[in-house]
């Protein structure tokens, strides 16, 4: 969302999602994901794969929906949310040559052509400086007309969810953990549940270091925090390897979640035997 809407975005809640739906024949206003930003806009992001043509409709309905779900009763009128529609999809929506389009409310003069503007007090009441922000907007991404060449750091998402692959030179924001998130996808069903298993017995044994050892773990490191910082990543890192091949995960997945290469991975193991 930051790199899209081209601001920090911090979330503040998830709302709801495709899994908690409370009425699941609701077809038309099917969210794969609804949140609440840091200005109090609520965002909806939907992915879809099949060919609607009645889809611009139904983002519509969705959007009109929840700006009337969470409006207060009583409330008055300059209260309405703010809401977001964003799009991934992976059909050809309309005609058009471009990959990302963005809708927007804008009231033009019929005769002399002007953009209609909020006056001072407006601008006061609303906290914002155009009509246009006061409105819905609304984001196409149509993923399958993006022919692979990344010019921005959007671009790299693109290039990310039609491709399923992160290149080196990659920057954009969160673009790492996504790989992350992926990599452990990818895994087969065997090695996923081991490394959850590796995870789970990860957080047990913080949890029984900090029990028995914690204080006087903590005060040691404040002592000796600049001397041994690099050796203690070190030794963090081989133990985590070990763990995850006791785990039975392969050099490949290891090298994958550790950011070691696979001859560092196979360097720690063989020190091991």
């Amino acid at each position: 969302m930051s790199e899209l809407l081209k601001q920090e975005i911090s979330i503040l809640d998830v709302l709801e999602s495709e899994g908690n739906k409370a009425e699941k024949q609701d077809k038309f206003n099917r969210v794969d994901l609804k949140v609440r930003n840091h200005k109090g806009e609520i965002i909806i992001i939907e992915i879809q794969y099949d060919r609607e043509y009645d889809y611009l409709q139904r983002i519509f309905y969705g959007v009109s929906k929840t700006a009337i779900e969470y409006m207060v009763e009583g409330q008055a009128y300059a209260k309405i949310t703010k809401v977001i529609s964003v799009n991934i999809l992976y059909f050809d929506l309309g005609k058009g040559k471009d990959y990302i389009y963005k809708g927007t409310t804008r009231f033009i003069g019929l005769h002399e052509h002007d953009c209609l503007e909020l006056s001072d007090k407006q601008q006061q009441l609303f906290n914002k400086d155009s009509i246009e922000a006061l409105y819905p907007e609304y984001y196409l991404i149509k993923i399958n007309r993006f022919n692979d060449i990344a010019r921005d750091t959007l671009d790299e998402w693109i290039y990310f969810l039609k491709n399923e692959e992160i290149k080196d030179s990659f920057t954009a924001k969160g673009l790492k953990e996504a790989q992350e998130k992926l990599s452990i996808m990818k895994l087969p069903e065997q090695e996923q549940a081991a490394y959850e298993h590796y995870k789970d017995d990860l957080h047990y044994q913080a949890s029984m270091f900090e029990s028995s050892f914690g204080d006087g773990y903590k005060e040691g490191a404040a002592i000796g925090e600049a001397r041994g910082e690099a050796r203690g990543e070190a030794k963090a890192t081989r133990l985590m390897v070990l763990n995850m091949a006791k785990n039975k995960l392969s050099i490949e997945t290891i090298a994958t979640v550790t950011g070691l290469t696979e001859k560092e991975v196979k360097l720690i193991l063989d020190d091991r035997l």
